[in-house]
């Protein structure tokens, strides 16, 4: 009875180590697995964070900015514009194709594209004399032109404008197709939006006489 009763207890012992050896293996196993479940999430949520950080500096530093607008007289009503433009500091290259202008007087709003397919591009040397016999205005009340004033690296094209550093373009928006002209005293708001970074935002409001040819208005 000794005997038996010896070999039994050396049996529990047995089953008991190896009960425990498999409940630690469980345990690597599971550690295991946790650790690369918070591997393979830390690595997603860094590289998230990268292109969110881009993405934010790309549209903090990247946008327009309006220099000058200037009126043509016509009739007693301002029936063209021209939007002076430029990238701000540090901006990344923006394509005037994807770049959309709103205007508004307060009753009526007009949403402006470029269309590479028209005759809306010229360089500000395609004429003498005035920038309003240059541009493009009353084909379309849907679209703006583009006079180029500044491109050393001729990146702006009719079919592939691409505003980049150094760059001065006029964007032109014939208001008698918008507005059948601005009248004195109109209030204008607007905005120059590109595909991405910050817009050009303006407002003036047209002179209460008009009699010169052209108007500074911004």
């Amino acid at each position: 009875m000794r005997k038996i009763s010896k070999i039994l207890k050396e049996n529990d012992l047995g089953d008991m180590g190896i009960g425990a050896m498999i409940v630690f293996i469980a345990m690597v196993l599971v550690a295991g697995i946790a650790a690369s479940v918070l591997i393979q999430t830390a690595n997603k949520l860094e590289i998230q964070a990268m292109t969110t950080g881009q993405e934010t500096t790309r549209e903090v530093s990247s946008g327009l900015a309006v220099i000058d607008i200037e009126g043509f007289n016509y009739t007693g009503k301002i029936y063209n514009l021209t939007i002076t433009v430029r990238p701000r500091a540090g901006s990344a290259d923006i394509d005037l194709s994807q770049t959309i202008i709103e205007i508004t007087d307060g009753a009526k709003k007009t949403l402006l594209t470029y269309n590479t397919h028209g005759r809306q591009f010229n360089h500000s040397y395609d004429k003498n004399g005035s920038i309003f016999a240059t541009g493009f205005w009353n084909e379309s009340n849907e679209n703006f032109g583009i006079i180029v004033l500044q491109d050393d690296d001729s990146s702006l094209t009719a079919t592939n404008p691409v505003l980049n550093r150094g760059d001065l373009v006029m964007l032109c928006i014939g208001t008698g197709r918008c507005f059948s002209g601005l009248d004195p005293r109109d209030d204008i708001w607007g905005i120059v939006s590109p595909e991405e970074g910050a817009p050009g935002i303006f407002a003036f409001r047209v002179p209460s006489s008009i009699n010169d040819p052209v108007y500074d208005l911004y």
